[in-house]
């Protein structure tokens, strides 16, 4: 269904915080580079702060990369080295996602490298409540490692044309052209999400799907309801 972008906010929070669980609640907002989101990982945190005073976690997996330095199975700038080599799994399932769940000590960091892959950052670590939860956004967050981890699994959906689109926009400002930045979508980002979509499917694994081409009024495609206690 079609609904104004507050409306999604408020039910999403809503759903949230209707899960019943004895430990951090861990959301994950998936999806194509450009899909939007960091702004709606933003947003949600925001809407369950005025919901709800249990504390609110907000991470960017892009500070779970592993160090450009480390990443040599595949060649630099292919598709493989973005799929399988940019992120650090072990890391965000270790030192962020396994601690707050389900028998974890609830001691987790939420930064380990700076957004270049080239700075280790130490964020230490940091101690969260049972109740607490985790917003957390970033590419490929279905993968086999990781994908028990989270307690809801929410997946932006957008065409290949809106990526390639939003991205050279967005990119444009930090590369050295509109031109650079098209042609680093359709060589690297485009093809590296295409292997995840071809392995993974996690727009129909997800627990919700909203379609995110129009960000005013976003168009929520699936929402399974809650059974047993999980989504």
């Amino acid at each position: 269904m079609t609904t104004t972008r507050q409306q999604m906010l408020s039910g999403l929070a809503d759903r949230i915080l209707a899960l019943p669980l004895d430990h951090p609640t861990r959301v994950g907002i998936d999806g194509h580079s450009a899909a939007g989101k960091t702004t709606l990982a933003d947003e949600l945190a925001t809407t369950l702060r005025e919901k709800t005073t249990r504390p609110v976690l907000r991470v960017m997996i892009d500070h779970f990369k592993r160090h450009v330095d480390l990443r040599t199975r595949y060649p630099s700038g292919s598709p493989e080295n973005y799929y399988f080599e940019m992120f650090d799994v072990d890391a965000i399932r270790d030192e962020l996602l396994a601690p707050l769940g389900p028998g974890g000590n609830r001691r987790y960091r939420t930064q380990i490298m700076d957004f270049s892959g080239r700075t280790p950052i130490d964020s230490g670590v940091h101690v969260a409540t049972d109740d607490a939860i985790l917003v957390a956004d970033g590419g490929f967050l279905q993968k086999p490692d990781l994908s028990p981890h989270w307690d809801l699994r929410i997946y932006l959906h957008i065409e290949v044309a809106d990526v390639l689109h939003r991205g050279t926009i967005r990119d444009q400002a930090w590369m050295d052209s509109a031109e650079a930045a098209a042609d680093r979508y359709r060589s690297y980002y485009i093809p590296g999400e295409e292997l995840y979509l071809a392995e993974i499917h996690p727009a129909e694994r997800a627990d919700i799907l909203i379609d995110n081409r129009d960000f005013k009024a976003p168009c929520i495609l699936r929402d399974l309801p809650i059974q047993g206690g999980e989504y």
